[in-house]
């Protein structure tokens, strides 16, 4: 634990106006960041906080997440909602803010037991998944405050010049199919879609979801790549992690408890939900399929970078690489499929 109960104490009976015990306890979870559950009276509450290592603009990303859902607390989307963010590293180690907690588990290796009974039903956690985003992507994030999040001038664009730049900066692997991979994406760029409030990593396991069945989405967490850009990014991630044959790196299909997969809805019929409920064309989904996936290669091989360079002895670096030529691979696959269709 990073920070002092005490002083953590202290400062929320400042802040909430009255004096109350309360208990504290390391979760597992949470992505880049440490979490806690915090116990206050009759108040359950998550505790996110920048990890003690942590530069001070990565401290500062979990005073942003906590702004995003400050702004959007009051829209339809599915979020637990924020209570009060802290930027004094002396009152708990570093950074941090307080969110009500939710009781709901992720889809990472298995599904909710409960699922497994009624496998006709488990599409409508792919269903809800879908319609969490289009709630997201629907947000008037102007009108909420968060104007100044966006970016002038072509965001497509842009990233591509970005993420071969991070490519470059790693001086590890020669990765020749990235170079091919992003030469492609900059040559067929579609047109930017209207900006929207953009998750930055939205998939199966970024989602609570209730352990009754049917499936109930709760909320959608760890919000700290959040930002305004394409909304069909966010789209073509979420469908990497496809628990059917055609997702690249399938979440929710090992051990006992697992999807269907063949009941599951075809990322293609999502794909089409999501278009009937945002409105949005989404025509060019095959070049976000190929752009995700190679995004996403890009920053795993950051991580495996670090791993040959001895600066990581994390074993899941190390996987990283081969996570990430698989990654590689699909992109191209779908590029050699759209070509050949195009032919």
């Amino acid at each position: 634990m990073n920070g002092s109960v005490a002083a953590l104490r202290e400062f929320l009976d400042e802040r909430l106006g009255d004096r109350a015990d309360i208990t504290v306890e390391a979760m597992v979870g949470g992505g880049s960041c440490d979490v806690y559950a915090v116990t206050r009276g009759g108040e359950r509450w998550v505790l996110r906080q920048a990890p003690s290592h942590a530069s001070s603009a990565t401290a500062h990303d979990v005073l942003r997440e906590f702004r995003i859902l400050d702004a959007i607390k009051d829209e339809s989307v599915s979020i637990a909602r924020p209570v009060l963010a802290c930027d004094d590293p002396e009152v708990f180690g570093a950074p941090f803010y307080l969110m009500a907690r939710i009781d709901g588990v992720p889809v990472r290796n298995g599904i909710p037991e409960a699922w497994t009974a009624k496998p006709s039903e488990q599409a409508r956690a792919l269903e809800q998944l879908i319609d969490a985003l289009v709630a997201i992507h629907a947000v008037d994030w102007e009108r909420c405050g968060l104007g100044d999040l966006a970016r002038t001038g072509p965001y497509l664009e842009r990233q591509i010049v970005r993420w071969l730049a991070q490519l470059d900066s790693y001086g590890g692997r020669s990765l020749p199919s990235a170079v091919r991979i992003g030469d492609w994406l900059a040559d067929r760029l579609p047109p930017d879609q209207p900006p929207a409030l953009a998750h930055g990593d939205y998939k199966l396991d970024n989602v609570l979801f209730a352990e009754t069945a049917p499936p109930e989405l709760l909320a959608v967490v760890d919000w700290e790549m959040a930002s305004i850009g394409d909304p069909l990014v966010d789209l073509a991630w979420a469908m990497i992690f496809h628990p059917g044959a055609e997702g690249t790196m399938p979440l929710g299909v090992a051990g006992s408890s697992a999807f269907d997969r063949a009941l599951v809805p075809t990322s293609a019929s999502l794909v089409d939900r999501y278009r009937e409920r945002s409105g949005r064309d989404v025509g060019a989904i095959d070049w976000y399929d190929v752009f995700s996936r190679w995004k996403l290669a890009i920053v795993l091989e950051g991580s495996y970078a670090k791993f040959l360079r001895g600066e990581s002895k994390k074993p899941i670096h190390e996987y990283f690489g081969r996570q990430a030529d698989q990654l590689l691979e699909s992109a191209t696959a779908i590029v050699e499929t759209r070509e050949m269709g195009s032919s």
